[in-house]
């Protein structure tokens, strides 16, 4: 069972989307909210696996909404504008669906959730849509993943075998709650490394075991935002 939380200033808007979850096989909507401030005030508290909000909102936007919520809780947005969709995008979301909604198109949105919450449980292994189908992938097997140059919703994957595989339609935000936290770290904006193969640390980059040319190491960047996470799991 999918428990689920709605936020919508509109009171028609809010009985519509209960209408359509309750029609759907698994999914339970235990509060409604149609202010984000007591929305706020109460979500740490509500047992829920998925807040559905509105961007579109008087006083604080969805958007604004959802950078407060904790990580534990998916985000499926809601709106009518379509302009929203990259900064959604880079926040904790499932998806992003269009008004006015229709049941199919949220049944897609909750199948994305379900298969989400699934694999966060999951810390031995990945599984997700892949560019060779849905596919398992051990953790422990990963050494380094960063942001696809063709399409920056995808994630490239390297495996210890040398092998490369595309995540797809994945953020790193919800990507790292996949991963073991003691042996994965962010290091900038588009880069996450496996912490066993980092061999040298420097102030703002770190040597891979990983060879570019089989002569050369990988030399990665550290950003200024990572860098004290890394150099906490580093024990530095």
């Amino acid at each position: 069972m999918i428990k689920c939380v709605i936020l919508d200033d509109e009171l028609l808007a809010i009985s519509y989307l209960k209408l359509l979850c309750e029609d759907i096989e698994n999914v339970e909507v235990v509060k409604a909210f149609n202010d984000p401030t007591q929305f706020l005030k109460e979500i740490e508290t509500i047992d829920c696996d998925i807040c559905i909000l509105d961007i579109e909102m008087p006083g604080i936007n969805g958007l604004q909404v959802a950078a407060l919520i904790p990580n534990s809780k998916k985000i499926i947005f809601t709106t009518a504008y379509k302009e929203y969709a990259a900064e959604a995008f880079d926040l904790n979301v499932v998806d992003y669906v269009r008004k006015p909604i229709k049941k199919d198109r949220l049944v897609q949105a909750f199948e994305k959730a379900k298969e989400l919450i699934q694999a966060t449980s999951k810390k031995d292994f990945i599984e997700w849509n892949t560019n060779i189908g849905k596919t398992i992938i051990f953790t422990e097997q990963i050494i380094y993943i960063k942001t696809s140059e063709i399409d920056s919703r995808d994630k490239d994957i390297l495996l210890k075998d040398g092998s490369l595989i595309v995540l797809k339609n994945l953020n790193f935000k919800n990507l790292l709650e996949m991963l073991p936290s003691k042996d994965f770290t962010q290091i900038n904006k588009k880069e996450i490394i496996a912490l066993s193969t980092i061999t040298i640390f420097t102030s703002n980059e770190i040597v891979t075991k990983i060879s570019i040319d089989g002569e050369h190491s990988l030399k990665l960047q550290v950003g200024e935002t990572y860098k004290l996470s890394l150099m906490e799991k580093l024990g530095k």
